[in-house]
């Protein structure tokens, strides 16, 4: 109560300003400081009309995430501090003062010397007492061990001035001051060294309504007897989840109020009962029992904060008056409170007025609804007709349009989604809602109903025929006679019979039941399997020449009974007897098909046999360079790919008959490769040829650039030297426009494939990291001639797999290379614990913890990222800039889980009340957090 005299008496002249223009101009009163929002607060709590007070701007004052809870100490501390700084400022000394006065106490640290006794102190003043309570079950014990006699001695000796030397001595804390109100924080979160977090100490603690603090006073003739005025509890078993609720007693009447949230509740009788709080947070498997407590005396695990008041002898009445600035603000809000209680009292009897004569116009066409056998009626929409007997919601215009036919008549398919009514009901409903159209009963379409059931007639009839085809075709033809019929036609004539009724295909649901008679599920299966669904019936064994195709494998026979039953279907159908000679130039097509394949497959064989390791990848020339030949030759690597291919499926590839070296050379006639880089990073661009290789390349190939490099070894003083020349030469210009267009290409992708490999122990990392570099040997294809090295790359796997194509790109305008996308051509060998994630480079790491978090489980905050030895740690940075390339194996180490999983949130926030108003105004604040 002292508190809020001083708020009152708080003087800020441009706050008094501000509120008279506000009270002026009829405008809401917001409060600038923390104090004015006080003020305000403590002034509408005392004299609003209102059942509850917002303080939502208060709490955007002090910078509250409302959506996080805050720890009740911490928040405790920074707000006396904060306030105090706000009132220092303060003429008035009462109103500077109020904080020390009310809640400031003092207590010495006094070091006494066990040599020659000299006492030295240090004095500090509190706020609260912070009280240990492991190994306690009283209030007064934890007191007690607060001001214990403590030791100094071994290698915590004091250094006695006096002695002038290092000394055994003895410290305590002295209490030589306390305030009017006693402010006691039980230290029920403490630090667990084995598992590095908080938990919390569901100790039973007892305290009294009265609290005797003479016993801890030395040389005090005060009485010093505190009333218990205030508790809060939390409630919950984890130190990082719960809820707090605040048990306050009124001081003018001795009766105690429950707080929680914005629920307000006063006890029974004039006694604190904490016994509900206990019970709803008593852990269900704990076994330890609630001690029996005297009178006058309470036991709780969960109280977090104590506040008591120094008891007074007379408990004074105090009338508190409230500035004239605020009570003008608090009777203006009280007017805009008291027309806005009349407005919705006025909208409240609105909507009964409205509700009621709703409810007359219900009950009194509810009864005329029904429309009698003989009687005219009328068709309205269903679901309007309840809404309509929903008296919560208004009637909308009667919408008939969408169950109209193209005649514009009721569609008889709607009719189930219709309501008939009588021709009164109806006439009373368009009269006060309209709408239209109108549906009488002349207004279903005669002519769809006669469509509907010549097609459920053909339906029937069609099931019945498919039945008989289905035995019929079982039959095996006679000679002489017979039709050629398509395999997938037969399979789906009558799906393609029910399409030219005009009907949706109802197989795959299952909704064509005609007379109790259903689809196979197997013929079901094989329709759905079907892709061509777009050529008509027996148009599947038209060749492009519009005769019979040469493939039998797609046609069979049938009789001319089960054909002639078909043409009802089908009359337009191509028909082919079983006489009918197959298409002559597609079997000469099919001859000369036949011949080339076997030329290729000759020549495949040749070529193969004349470049037998350049086919197998074995004894290429390396990353040194070979003894036996001081020459080697350059091709495309995009050559020896496309020929491996012709090579291995000669009748599905078509042959190589060019070498195009032209993409290697820039604009200027030079390479854009040096010698050091082929058998290294450009390997993926260009092969390496022995010289006898390149004579029959020559042989077997138009070559248009013959690309050389000459090793030439020199000797001069005895220093040996090796020098590599090409012919073209290097042209340097070019050669850095490549490496600058890799860069770029290397950092500028999208939906590219990364992996991420989880590490369960770091000794492993290197071991289970190295495979990942393997190329893989499997080839996808069936047709092989011969197995293939371990190494190989196979194409036509990388394309398949999403790997672009190559293409010709301009450097600056001038120089063309042969460019593979990201040059990542060989295939990753995924291993344990691993995972790939499909990327792009301006995807922030803070996107890839997200992507990772839903493949691996684990939260981006227990997320250790590095890559080639290098930690990930800047969440705004792009993956490009962070050198996360395509094909890039991340390391994911995981922090261990803590045994708290409700606590995820709170440790993702990790920053409390840093980020506040309270936290950035005030100096630090020591922890409360205690060490076990």
């Amino acid at each position: 109560m002292e508190l809020r005299r001083a708020l009152y008496l708080y003087e800020n002249p441009l706050s008094i300003v501000k509120a008279e223009e506000c009270i002026q101009e009829d405008k809401e009163y917001e409060p600038q400081t923390i104090c004015e929002h006080l003020q305000y607060l403590f002034a509408l709590l005392q004299n609003s009309n209102r059942r509850y007070i917002d303080p939502s701007g208060f709490i955007r004052a002090l910078g509250l995430d409302t959506g996080q809870q805050q720890d009740a100490q911490e928040f405790s501390k920074l707000f006396m501090t904060l306030l105090e700084d706000k009132l220092s400022s303060q003429k008035d000394p009462y109103v500077r003062d109020i904080i020390q006065n009310q809640f400031c106490g003092q207590y010495a640290y006094v070091t006494v010397c066990n040599r020659c006794g000299r006492e030295s102190k240090l004095v500090s003043k509190f706020y609260e007492l912070e009280l240990n309570i492991q190994g306690h079950k009283q209030l007064t014990d934890c007191i007690t061990e607060f001001l214990k006699e403590e030791k100094l001695e071994g290698d915590n000796r004091y250094f006695c001035e006096n002695c002038q030397s290092k000394q055994n001595a003895t410290r305590k804390i002295r209490l030589l001051k306390l305030p009017p109100t006693l402010n006691l924080q039980l230290m029920r979160f403490v630090f667990d060294r084995q598992t590095g977090h908080k938990k919390k100490l569901n100790t039973y603690i007892g305290f009294g309504e009265t609290l005797e603090m003479e016993p801890f006073l030395d040389q005090t003739d005060t009485k010093y007897v505190y009333e218990l005025s205030a508790v809060l509890i939390h409630r919950g078993v984890s130190a990082y989840s719960g809820h707090y609720i605040a048990h306050v007693k009124d001081p003018q009447n001795s009766e105690w109020y429950k707080f929680n949230d914005e629920e307000i509740e006063k006890m029974e009788g004039k006694k604190l009962q904490l016994g509900i709080e206990e019970d709803l947070a008593e852990p269900s498997k704990s076994t330890t029992r609630k001690p029996k407590c005297g009178k006058g005396i309470h036991c709780s695990r969960n109280a977090y904060m104590l506040v008591y008041r120094l008891k007074a002898e007379e408990v004074p009445e105090v009338d508190f008056e409230v500035p004239v600035f605020l009570q003008k603000l608090v009777e203006l809000d009280n007017c805009k409170f008291e027309e806005w209680c009349v407005e919705m009292s006025e909208m409240r009897k609105e909507s009964v007025d409205k509700g009621k004569a709703k409810h007359e116009e219900v009950k009194e066409l509810y009864q005329r609804l029904p429309a009698g056998a003989d009687n005219a009626y009328e068709f309205i929409p269903l679901d309007w007709l309840q809404k309509w007997l929903d008296e919560s919601t208004p009637s909308k215009p009667i919408d008939n349009s969408k169950y109209l036919c193209t005649h514009g008549k009721l569609h008889p398919d709607k009719i189930s989604s219709m309501k008939r009514i009588s021709e009164y009901a109806a006439e009373v409903f368009f009269q006060r809602y309209d709408g239209g159209p109108r549906l009488k009963a002349e207004s279903l379409c005669k002519d769809c109903v006669v469509e509907r059931c010549r097609v459920l007639r053909l339906k029937n009839q069609l099931n019945e025929d498919h039945k008989t085809i289905a035995n019929m075709v079982k039959v095996t033809v006679t000679s002489g006679e017979g039709f050629w019929i398509g395999k997938a036609s037969l399979r789906r004539w009558r799906q393609l019979a029910t399409e030219q009724l005009g009907q949706e295909d109802e197989f795959e649901q299952g909704d064509v039941k005609i007379n109790g008679s259903t689809p196979q599920k197997e013929e079901l299966l094989e329709e759905k399997r079907e892709e061509d669904t777009e050529t008509g019936f027996n148009e599947d064994i038209v060749c492009q020449h519009g005769c019979l195709c040469i493939s039998e494998s797609e046609r069979r026979l049938i009789s001319d009974a089960t054909w002639f039953k078909l043409k009802e279907y089908f009359p337009t159908a191509p028909e082919f007897r079983h006489n009918q000679e197959p298409c002559c130039q597609c079997q000469v097509l099919e001859r000369e098909g036949e011949r080339n394949d076997a030329l290729h497959k000759k020549m495949a064989n040749d070529q193969k046999l004349a470049l037998p390791n350049l086919f197998q990848d074995k004894n290429r020339p390396g990353s040194s360079w070979p003894q036996e030949t001081s020459e080697l030759y350059i091709v495309s690597q995009f050559f020896v790919e496309e020929w491996r291919k012709f090579i291995r499926r000669p009748t599905k590839c078509g042959p190589v008959q060019s070498l195009g070296n032209s993409h290697l050379i820039c604009p200027h006639g030079g390479l854009m490769f040096s010698f050091s880089t082929m058998t290294k990073e450009d390997s993926k661009l260009i092969a390496l040829l022995w010289p006898s290789e390149w004579d029959v390349i020559q042989k077997l190939f138009i070559v248009d650039h013959a690309i050389k490099i000459t090793r030439t070894v020199t000797s001069e003083d005895n220093n040996v030297a090796t020098l590599y020349t090409s012919e073209p030469e290097l042209c340097p210009e070019c050669r850095e426009g490549l490496l600058c267009q890799q860069e770029r290409d290397l950092r500028e992708y999208a939906q590219a494939t990364i992996y991420v490999h989880k590490v369960v122990d770091n000794k492993k990392v290197m071991k289970e990291a190295a495979p990942e570099l393997n190329v893989s040997s499997s080839d996808p294809e069936d047709e092989k001639e011969e197995p293939r090295p371990e190494g190989e790359n196979d194409p036509d796997f990388s394309q398949a797999n999403g790997a672009p194509k190559r293409q010709k790109v301009s450097i600056q305008g001038q120089v063309s290379y042969q460019k593979q996308g990201i040059r990542r051509s060989t295939r990753h060998r995924k291993v344990r614990g691993e995972k790939a994630l499909l990327v792009s480079a301006n995807q922030t790491l803070k996107d890839l913890k997200i992507q990772i978090m839903h493949a691996f489980s684990v939260a981006p905050f227990d997320q250790n990222l590095s890559i080639d030895g290098k930690v990930l740690n800047d969440d705004c940075a792009t993956l490009g800039s962070l050198g996360i390339v395509p094909e890039s194996v991340i390391l994911l180490k995981a922090d261990e889980p803590i045994a708290d999983y409700a606590a995820m949130d709170d440790v993702m926030q990790g920053e409390g009340l840093g980020n506040t108003y309270i936290s950035h105004s005030l100096p630090v604040i020591r922890a409360t957090c205690h060490l076990m």
